[in-house]
């Protein structure tokens, strides 16, 4: 309003001005007031921008806490794959997703080293190293809250894979002198414009602007090839660059994290310097759109002269930007645990052992399940007791509890703190069997696809690394017989080579397989109880056979007459 007003005076000053036939210097104060009003508008509204980014990120943060986080964040979707062996069975992406829960990074660098580090465990060392640097970064508020506001847009659009492999391509321009004689035939073309205004040499124009043309056409292809893949890619350069001279300015003092730092000062330069140089390249390249500048771009070679400075760039720093991004990258995953850590401090980090196999926890639960509703249970797998068999009815827990020993264990992998009062683990695969999918397109049934995994499975058990094994109702597309001779069998082969884990079911009959391994295996379960005409559960693990079946109930529950 501010604004309007003093332009309304400048506007009154000036036709006065007019009127008396003399512009009088006091119209250069209403001048000189909008222009400061001007920048002070955009330094708040710059503020204001910033403020609602600060403010999304503190409100996502409270929405984790109240388990209303659901859809709400970046779901890692596109990292999903089905042949992996336990991401989709341990809803590791997707809507409600153990990534959703645990991503903020600002970069797509940072969403895919996170989704990186959940697929793949890590070696015991760097697990260590990942939680000192978490402990480090959990009381880092400041600098959690100047990643969040960084850049324009809520998530980054940056392409990692794309943006490194255009900076590691070969020079399209080997010589200085195309960049000399473009920069003449450009001054020359302008100087035949003014002798054309001047003195009429229209022929000297139209000559020079053909030659231009023709030498610039030359480049078409090359020019292409270099601007093109630059232009898909790195929308959000200016981001990395922030990000960069962000975590620059930190002090660390964790082993981990100085070594990121370490590697951005690796290549001599300044990352976010060198970055920001190639942000204000883009921003030139964006320019060539504006009409004007497009009509004349084919005789100043605007474009062809930003794509010698892009190669040069390239040339000088190209090959120092793939490790700029894996260390943001890491550092964004990092900072990504380290806001799970600070919002959940009840959540321990596990302790590693070199006695392999071995999974013992107290009071564990799981991590996708609010503190207040979980039912916190114990569970010691190791080379003594190496199966539980877990029977139970619907509804019971069974599933929930293998997903939730299979998650922390995911997490324990990733250097995270877990959902359990005490943890100690060793260094193991884990394999899954309890999301398979058929598939119409590609004719497999769901056995089919049940007992491809389990071959997967039994593969990877087969191999030098202990294997925690999860199993949900094991081969239940075929018949009880041979569903009990294909169980123990595979059981017996897994634990045969040394995994341990465990198996789900309501047929009782594979209950039985627990006799063949004798002390190596199990029998424990899920109970429910009826009170006034409901059914209850507590969720509790409790040794032995079930002995209750609610399938009727259930069914009775919701009106079918059974």
């Amino acid at each position: 309003m501010a604004k309007v007003v003093v332009a309304l005076v400048a506007v009154v000053f000036f036709i006065g001005g007019i009127a008396a036939r003399h512009i009088s210097l006091w119209i250069w104060i209403p001048v000189v007031i909008l222009v400061f009003l001007e920048v002070m508008h955009g330094t708040v509204m710059q503020n204001l921008r910033r403020c609602s980014r600060l403010r999304a990120f503190y409100e996502r943060g409270l929405a984790r806490l109240d388990n209303t986080w659901m859809g709400t964040g970046e779901t890692g979707e596109r990292f999903l794959t089905a042949s992996h062996l336990y991401a989709r069975d341990l809803d590791l992406f997707g809507k409600g997703s153990l990534f959703e829960l645990l991503c903020t990074a600002r970069t797509r660098a940072g969403e895919q080293a996170l989704a990186g580090w959940l697929f793949e465990p890590a070696a015991a060392d760097e697990i260590g190293a990942r939680q000192v640097a978490i402990v480090e970064l959990r009381e880092r508020l400041d600098l959690r809250e100047d990643l969040a506001v960084l850049g324009e847009s809520i998530r980054a659009g940056i392409q990692p894979d794309a943006l490194v492999a255009w900076a590691e391509g070969e020079p399209l321009f080997s010589s200085s002198a195309e960049h000399i004689a473009a920069t003449a035939l450009a001054a020359l073309w302008i100087l035949s414009l003014a002798a054309w205004a001047g003195w009429g040499w229209w022929l000297v124009a139209f000559g020079v602007s053909l030659v231009n043309a023709w030498f610039g056409s030359r480049y078409r292809e090359r020019k292409g090839s270099l601007v093109k893949p630059l232009e898909d890619s790195a929308r959000d350069v200016g981001l990395l660059s922030e990000v960069l001279a962000r975590l620059e300015r930190e002090k660390f003092s964790s082993a981990k994290l100085v070594a990121l730092q370490g590697k951005l000062a690796a290549a001599g330069a300044v990352p976010s310097r060198v970055v920001e140089r190639l942000r204000r390249l883009v921003e030139r390249l964006e320019s060539r759109r504006n009409p004007f500048l497009k009509a004349i771009d084919p005789f100043v070679f605007w474009t062809l002269q930003l794509s010698f400075a892009l190669d040069g760039w390239r040339k000088k720093f190209g090959p120092a930007l793939r490790g700029y991004v894996a260390a943001v990258g890491e550092m964004e995953a990092l900072t990504s645990l380290a806001v799970y850590a600070y919002e959940h401090p009840d959540d321990v980090f596990p302790e590693l052992t070199d006695d392999a196999p071995c999974f013992d926890a107290q009071g564990f639960a799981h991590p996708l399940i609010p503190p207040s509703r979980a039912v916190r249970n114990d569970l010691k797998l190791d080379g003594e007791l190496q199966l539980m068999i877990i029977s139970g009815p619907n509804m019971a827990g069974k599933s929930t509890f293998v997903r939730a020993v299979g998650t922390n264990a995911v997490l324990a992998f990733c250097g995270a703190p877990v959902r359990a009062q005490r943890l100690r683990i060793s260094r193991l695969a884990v394999c899954a069997s309890i999301c398979i999918l058929d598939s119409l397109q590609g004719g497999m049934s769901h056995f089919y696809a049940e007992i491809a995994r389990l071959k997967q499975i039994t593969d990877v058990a087969s191999g030098s690394a202990p294997v925690l094994f999860l199993l949900d109702e094991l081969l239940q597309g075929t018949n009880s017989h041979d569903r009990r001779i294909g169980a123990a069998a595979i059981v017996k082969s897994l634990v045969g080579s040394g995994a341990i884990g465990m198996l789900t079911t309501h047929d009782l009959a594979l209950t039985q397989i627990a006799d063949l391994l004798g002390t190596h295996a199990a029998n424990v379960h899920f109970a429910d109880r009826l009170e006034d005409g409901k059914l209850l559960f507590d969720y509790r693990l409790s040794p032995g056979i079930v002995q209750t079946s609610n399938a009727l109930d259930l069914m009775r529950s919701i009106g079918l007459e059974v």
